[in-house]
């Protein structure tokens, strides 16, 4: 079963290989961060259960490692997305002018974080290309990075402990194969999709 799964993301090489895919889909959300991550965390799920089994598994990731360098990844992407918007200048606020859904995200996300919460920045992680509209949002309306930063950091640890989880546990319950994969991906656009439909609800107020 390891060989099926594992051999995909055998070798220290796959820290490098998620933590720039990772770092990239704040500028590129087409780029399958989430199934590298998953497929990664189900590589270590297999290795382990390979060496309980009395076997020399290959070289796996580290489940701890694993979340570090996703979160750590994300994090980066958040600030080189936010650091470009906030040099961006008046070209970059007449781009999001021009489009409602910026606009509205803009305006939202401000309120978010003048109220001292940053739930939005969380679940937009979650949300397809939801992370990208927010950190290029908080750039160009000026945040504080102190405002913004906490937040991203807590979004990343999240998104990368979610994704990692769904494909240690996946393979462990239904076994290093590609069923596990599957469904571990159907989980995580699951909750792409549900946070995505929760950042675009308005506030009950």
């Amino acid at each position: 079963m390891f060989e099926s799964v594992g051999s995909l993301a055998a070798g220290p090489w796959v820290y490098a290989v998620v933590a720039l895919s990772v770092l990239l889909d704040v500028f590129l959300p087409v780029l399958p961060s989430g199934v590298l991550v998953i497929t990664a965390a189900t590589a270590a799920a297999a290795g382990s259960g390979a060496a309980a089994a009395g076997q020399v598994p290959h070289e796996v990731p580290d489940i701890l490692a694993l979340i570090l360098c996703a979160a750590t990844a994300s994090v980066l992407g958040d600030l080189v997305a936010y650091r470009l918007a906030w040099r961006g200048g008046e070209r970059l606020d007449r781009a999001i002018a021009r489009s409602r859904r910026l606009t509205t995200a803009q305006e939202r996300l401000g309120e978010a974080l003048a109220r001292g919460g940053g739930a939005l920045v969380v679940l937009a992680r979650f949300a397809p290309a939801g992370r990208s509209i927010v950190s290029l949002c908080a750039g160009a309306a000026h945040r504080r990075a102190r405002d913004f930063l906490p937040w991203s950091a807590l979004a990343g640890l999240s998104w990368a402990g979610y994704s990692v989880a769904l494909g240690y546990y996946g393979a462990q319950w239904l076994g290093a194969t590609w069923l596990s994969t599957g469904v571990s991906l159907a989980a995580l656009f699951g909750a792409g999709a549900a946070a995505g439909f929760l950042v675009r609800r308005r506030p009950a107020s």
